[in-house]
């Protein structure tokens, strides 16, 4: 059995990957800084569906207070807690249009903090890293559907931009130190208490209580939506990479994003009051994953079909309705 740091463990994909590596006889260190990036309800209910299971512990602690993240590596090694075996660095901030307002935050917590953690891999003998990307580095120039080998030089936001400063950085401590680091480039996630900032968390939101259904665009955009658990199944996957190596984790089967409206109208049973606004210049019309190096590499591919995962994000909000209602999806 291992002991892992998974950073921003209150959050929709690290959360999941901690309680597999918890269900499979893990360890892990969980630290998050609770930041307000989105209502805090989502998180503090995802750390209490793993806060009591054995092999857990959590730290309240940003990864950008290189202090404090110095001092929970510096920590003596004993049976509860012995010395960490990988770092998955899950913490950051997200999304593109918020990134275009405040740029430096995003630079602050994806680069910085990533920075933070290499160092400290450095320092005190970590060997292995898993760095969370995203697909938003393929920008809008390549063809589809995108592997891992096209150019990403050109991000569309700072989001893009400082996620593609830490992969860098990753791969200068691979070069440096021989660090072992393994880069999932998530596409589009979805599933039970996932971002409310995500557009599938908003639809249902909004068409379950009759608000405007807000897209930007003519809604003929497509994602490649992909499951949590998948997501999930694939990160822990990544821990055993050798070298230094990127990989795609999508559905390899983009929905146009008008279909998900649909289909969440049928399940709801409710009509969606749409509303179209301009397309933001930060955004992309279509992501579609190239996924043959993962199972090529990691033996894995998605298992979830986006209906079925659809249902379940519904039924997840049915239950938490009382609360989840009032959750902030602001545009």
């Amino acid at each position: 059995m291992a002991t892992y740091l998974v950073t921003g463990v209150a959050g929709f994909i690290a959360s999941k990957v901690t309680e597999l590596l918890l269900g499979a006889g893990h360890t892990v260190v969980g630290v998050d800084n609770f930041n307000d990036a989105y209502d805090v309800r989502l998180k503090s209910w995802r750390l209490d569906q793993i806060k009591d299971l054995p092999g857990f512990q959590f730290h309240q602690l940003d990864i950008c207070d290189r202090a404090r993240l110095a001092a929970l590596f510096e920590q003596p090694s004993t049976a509860r807690q012995p010395r960490l075996d990988a770092v998955i660095n899950l913490a950051a901030r997200a999304g593109v249009r918020p990134s275009v307002e405040n740029p430096w935050i995003y630079y602050d917590t994806n680069t910085i903090g990533t920075l933070n953690l290499l160092e400290l891999c450095r320092d005190h003998g970590v060997n292995r890293f898993v760095l969370a990307s995203t697909s938003s580095l393929y920008g809008a120039h390549n063809p589809q559907p995108f592997q891992e080998d096209a150019d990403t030089n050109r991000p569309l936001s700072p989001y893009a931009a400082s996620k593609k400063a830490a992969e860098t950085l990753c791969y200068t401590y691979h070069h440096l130190y021989g660090l072992q680091v393994a880069i999932p480039r998530y596409f589009t996630v979805y599933g039970p208490a996932g971002r409310p900032d995500m557009s599938l968390f908003r639809f249902v939101q909004w068409i379950s209580e009759g608000r405007p259904v807000i897209v930007f665009g003519d809604g003929r955009q497509s994602r490649d939506f992909t499951y949590v658990d998948d997501i999930a199944r694939g990160t822990i996957a990544c821990l055993n990479l050798p070298g230094y190596n990127i990989v795609n984790l999508g559905s390899d089967q983009p929905v146009i994003l008008i279909d998900a409206i649909h289909l969440l109208e049928e399940l709801i049973e409710k009509q969606a009051d749409l509303v179209l606004k301009p397309g933001h210049p930060a955004d992309v019309s279509a992501t579609w994953a190239n996924i043959g190096k993962a199972k090529a590499s990691l033996g894995w591919q998605p298992q979830t079909a986006f209906e079925t995962g659809i249902r379940n994000l519904v039924a997840w909000y049915r239950e938490h309705r009382e609360w989840a209602k009032d959750v902030q999806t602001n545009v």
